[in-house]
């Protein structure tokens, strides 16, 4: 035994010891160390008995303990009060029928556990337990749980197994070797009426089920969460060659659904069907308009144009050789967004492979309507798997083009390459001045705007379709500029009408000119400083923002029967 091992034994003597059975005012008790002979009973005494047992529910008791990691153990507490003297270390070991033990850092079931020779149910979720020694298990088992432990492989089971065994969970265990498949087997486990295998690692369904199939009593199983479950013939096949199957993954399995899947398993390429999953991208809403803070006295030149995609990496079976480039990120995303792009653009090594795919550009609008569609055929069932628990990484990208006119070299040059429809077109053209400059696009700067992971862990619990609307949050357009030019532009704007004034006045003298002169401006400077206060109250109010959202749809493809199946690959065959 490793140094550091925790026992299931020793965690079970100090549950028991917690119990306080030989620490009640009426109790001899058997922890204490007296000699083995038989213990009389203690005389009863009615008069405390009552107080005792109160004692034992009271939650400010000095005797109140746990009591949930078996359903005797409260019942052996009472019993300790009613009669003491029957409470001994051979009674205690016989009076549990039940064990719950879970997430108690166990690692070893040693053969102490040989002392609870009426055990019925063991339940060990949640430890550290690498190895079943099926030696230490009791004959009368019928239950044994074993969900999310360090089980890597079934070796230690080539004994005998508890005779009256009926139920059996491994989930959430890596176990899914070929070897592993070879202990499932009637000698092994004849009177197995359940098993759960769900969240393991088993991707080969035809070997597995060949396996199961010998299994005589079994009627129920759970295989949601392993990679074989992601395959175009799941469930169908598992229907089709467990005939004495009632329940698959909790759900009871019908009459018609054997009806549907009858024949599925003389298939012989069914088992080998790889994964389909189709990736729909919709309606893009709430991206702010890119050109809302361009002022009136903007420069004409460059025209700026932006184009909006949206992205994401899915997983491929083959390993990505091209390298991506790295994109700028903008800075006016909010804050929330700008954590998950730098999560999602940090290098960090993944255990799969992933390929970019992008929906086509389309200029900026309220409602941008991508409806892109990709269909990913999958044959590594087991990276795949591992992706979904990632979960699917989609940004939104900018494409940001800048043009300028065209140097007269740049327009004799493109000159020489124009044909005659293309002159014919330039007539049909309205006249322009923009139409008639002829405009160069430098290199496309694209940026990432927001980016966010989806979850995709809800194909793997059996979901076949995930419809979501991926909310990225509110993207906080760019703060308008104070603009100097302006502030100084609001004085220097009435100098030539104040220059033109004098001239005017020369003719009917300077007091005229002077009474005229001071009203107009008073009225002039009123002007703008009401105009100055509605700009500050429009510019004040900012429009609601709405969060940037994009409708997305991951669908799981699965074969609906038999028919589909035989259709389908009659499809690809002639395809």
């Amino acid at each position: 035994m490793a140094s550091g091992s925790i026992t299931l034994t020793s965690v079970l003597e100090k549950l028991i010891h917690h119990l306080c059975l030989d620490d009640f005012p009426c109790g001899c008790g058997s922890w204490k160390k007296k000699p083995t002979a038989e213990l009389t009973e203690a005389p009863e005494m009615p008069s405390e008995e009552t107080e005792l047992l109160d004692l034992l529910s009271c939650p400010h008791s000095p005797w109140k303990s746990d009591e949930s990691w078996s359903p005797q153990a409260a019942a052996l507490r009472r019993l300790a009060v009613v009669s003491p003297g029957r409470v001994n270390d051979t009674f205690i070991f016989n009076y549990f029928r039940k064990l719950r033990v879970v997430d108690r850092h166990v690692s070893v079931i040693d053969d102490g556990l040989l002392r609870f020779s009426k055990l019925e149910q063991l339940i060990l979720s949640a430890n550290r337990i690498s190895k079943i020694p099926v030696a230490n298990l009791p004959k009368t088992l019928r239950v044994l749980d074993l969900r999310a432990n360090l089980l890597n492989d079934l070796s230690n089971l080539s004994e005998s197994q508890p005779p009256h065994l009926h139920y059996l969970g491994l989930s959430s265990n890596t176990l899914g070797s070929s070897e592993d498949m070879t202990y499932f087997t009637k000698d092994l486990w004849p009177q197995v009426v359940c098993l759960d295998l769900s969240d393991c690692e088993f991707g080969v369904q035809q070997e597995l089920l060949d396996y199961l199939s010998e299994l005589p009593h079994l009627k129920s199983l759970m295989l949601q969460g392993n990679p074989l479950t992601l395959a175009r013939s799941y469930p169908g096949f598992t229907i089709d060659r467990l005939p004495h199957l009632s329940f698959l993954d909790a759900s009871q399995i019908l009459p018609d659904d054997r009806q549907r899947f009858r024949g599925l398993v003389q298939r012989s390429d069914a088992t080998v069907e790889p994964a389909s999953v189709t990736v729909c991208v919709g309606t893009m809403r709430g991206l702010p308009d890119p050109m809302m803070d361009v002022g009136e006295n903007a420069p004409e030149y460059p025209v700026i144009t932006y184009s909006y995609c949206v992205t994401y990496k899915f997983f491929t079976d083959r390993a990505s050789t091209e390298l991506e480039p790295e994109l700028e990120v903008d800075k006016t995303a909010a804050e929330e967004n700008q954590r998950q792009v730098n999560a999602l653009e940090a290098p960090r090594p993944l255990p799969f492979n992933v390929a970019k795919h992008s929906t086509p550009k389309l200029a900026w609008a309220e409602s941008m309507e991508f409806g892109d569609s990709q269909t990913h055929a999958i044959t590594d069932l087991r990276g795949f798997k591992r992706f979904l628990k990632h979960g699917l990484d989609i940004q939104i990208e900018q494409e940001k083009t800048e043009s300028w006119p065209a140097t007269p070299e740049e327009m004799a040059a493109s000159k020489l390459g124009k044909k005659e429809t293309a002159k014919q077109g330039n007539k049909d053209r309205p006249k322009n001045k923009r139409n008639t400059i002829e405009l160069v696009p430098g290199p496309p700067i694209t940026t990432v705007v927001c980016a966010i992971q989806v979850p995709m862990h809800g194909l793997l619990r059996g979901i076949q379709n995930i419809d979501t609307v991926c909310d990225f949050g509110i993207l906080q357009p760019k703060p308008k500029e104070e603009k100097e030019e302006e502030k100084e532009e609001v004085p220097e704007k009435p100098e030539p009408e104040i220059k033109e004034e004098p001239k005017k006045a020369k003719k009917k003298g300077k007091e005229e000119k002077n009474s005229a002169k001071k009203p107009a401006g008073k009225g002039k400077q009123k002007g703008k400083k009401e105009s100055v206060v509605e700009e500050a109250v429009e510019t004040s109010v900012p429009e609601e923002l709405k969060p940037v959202t994009v409708e997305l749809s991951v669908e799981l493809q699965r074969w609906r029967s038999a028919s589909e199946a035989t259709v389908a690959a009659m499809g690809s065959y002639l395809g």
